[in-house]
């Protein structure tokens, strides 16, 4: 008589995501409740990599040192498949770790700001494999061999990464990441001190675990097609797809808490961008300069510029924006007819001063700037100097804010 199979004992997805959360805050204070839940998907993703097309960088970064963000990659490190932690690497030594036969890498980088921070020289192939192995189709194309002998092979860089690091990443590396943004505890905020020896055994019990539970629903994740929080589309959707995906097969709370952090995280992420001067140069523009202005000279948007509080225009590279500067940042963009945007004459009584065009910026408006603020046309006409008909662009300050350009009318109604 044959021995009965053994029984399979299903493992409780949610729950077991639970205890992943709970381990991480005896040791973490994350800023915000949403980073738990990242962290926790994250975490179990990294087992079930294989299944997805992309796979998220997660990046802990603070301002300070000081502020956790080791620690969070040293308990992230516990809980993920073959984790290689470092502080340095070079781009084809982590080509070959990637190739490897013992499988994918989750791949730690701790004080990523020495590799891509201020101070630090521009490493290209590093960022090159960070950005490609975010998809799995990613890799680099090498010549290997000795002389005539050589034959070009692609070596694959898809894998799991996790980066700390003070200050900010390169866009194309943010853009990739999920970003939890690390600050120094407050004296309430209480942590449990962290012993290697005796507090990694019992993390490595819930990576088991994770593992596990990984292979049980690793079919259902590879087919899944997780519904995005509407408003999330293209590389948000991107980075929080393989996240979702876990959270819908661990089920309980966990698909609602997902997309709730998801919509957090990425408003957060905007919230907090500075990749793009030019994006904001052209809302600052839209919003509190032109404000429905058909042309404005580059005098009076330096001024209006220059004037706005907790802007950059003031301090932008250790000086002030200027004409040159200003004409560099919009020159990136093109105008509705394809062509560069550059100043053009304004003719005014005094002469035709240099200025720009609202029929010049308003494809750019249109494709890269966020929806405009609601305001009233008075609110909007009080708050900055206006073009109105009939009226000339003065060469003085004290002019420039009571004058406008002549012959220019509004591009939308304005009230009487």
């Amino acid at each position: 008589m044959s021995d009965p199979k053994p029984t399979v004992v299903p493992i409780d997805g949610a729950a077991l995501l639970d205890e992943v959360e709970a381990f991480h805050r005896r040791f973490n204070i994350f800023p915000r409740e949403a980073a738990y839940v990242a962290v926790v998907l994250w975490d179990a993703h990294a087992h079930l990599i294989d299944c997805f097309e992309t796979t998220p960088r997660i990046a802990f970064l603070s301002p300070e040192p000081g502020s956790g963000k080791s620690r969070a990659l040293e308990i992230v490190e516990i809980l993920t498949p073959r984790p290689v932690t470092t502080v340095s690497a070079s781009a084809n030594g982590l080509y070959r770790l990637v190739g490897a036969p013992e499988g994918l890498p989750t791949v730690l980088f701790d004080e990523v700001d020495t590799i891509f921070g201020p101070k630090a020289g521009p490493d290209e192939a590093l960022r090159g494999f960070l950005n490609a192995g975010y998809r799995r189709s990613g890799g680099a194309l090498r010549c290997v061999g000795d002389g005539s002998n050589q034959t070009a092979q692609i070596f694959p860089s898809y894998c799991a990464v996790a980066m700390a690091g003070l200050g900010s990443l390169p866009d194309t590396v943010l853009t990739r990441s999920v970003i939890v943004r690390m600050r120094k505890r407050a004296p309430n905020e209480k942590v449990e001190p962290y012993r290697q020896r005796v507090h990694e055994q019992q993390g490595h019990a819930l990576r088991d675990r994770l593992a596990k539970w990984a292979d049980r629903v690793r079919e259902q994740v590879s087919g899944a097609w997780p519904a995005m929080p509407e408003g999330v589309t293209d590389r948000p959707a991107d980075v929080w797809e393989p996240l979702l995906a876990v959270a819908d097969a661990a089920g309980g709370d966990w698909p609602a808490r997902a997309r709730t952090a998801c919509l957090e995280l990425v408003a957060a992420a905007k919230d907090n961008d500075e990749s793009s001067t030019g994006v904001r140069l052209l809302t600052d523009l839209r919003d509190h300069v032109f404000c429905g202005a058909d042309r404005m000279s580059t005098a009076v948007i330096l001024e209006c510029l220059l004037r706005m509080d907790e802007a950059p225009w003031g301090d932008l590279d250790d000086k002030p924006l200027n004409s040159r500067t200003l004409a560099r940042l919009l020159g990136q963009y093109v105008t509705p007819g394809n062509k560069p945007i550059k100043p053009r004459g304004i003719r005014t009584a005094s002469g035709t001063p240099k200025g720009y065009y609202a029929e010049d910026l308003a494809d750019a408006w249109e494709r890269y700037c966020p929806p405009p603020l609601l305001k009233s046309a008075t609110a909007a006409t009080s708050a900055t100097p206006q073009v109105s008909g009939g009226e000339p662009v003065a060469d003085t300050a004290t002019a420039i804010r009571h004058t406008h350009a002549e012959g220019a009318t509004p591009l939308f109604p304005v009230a009487g």
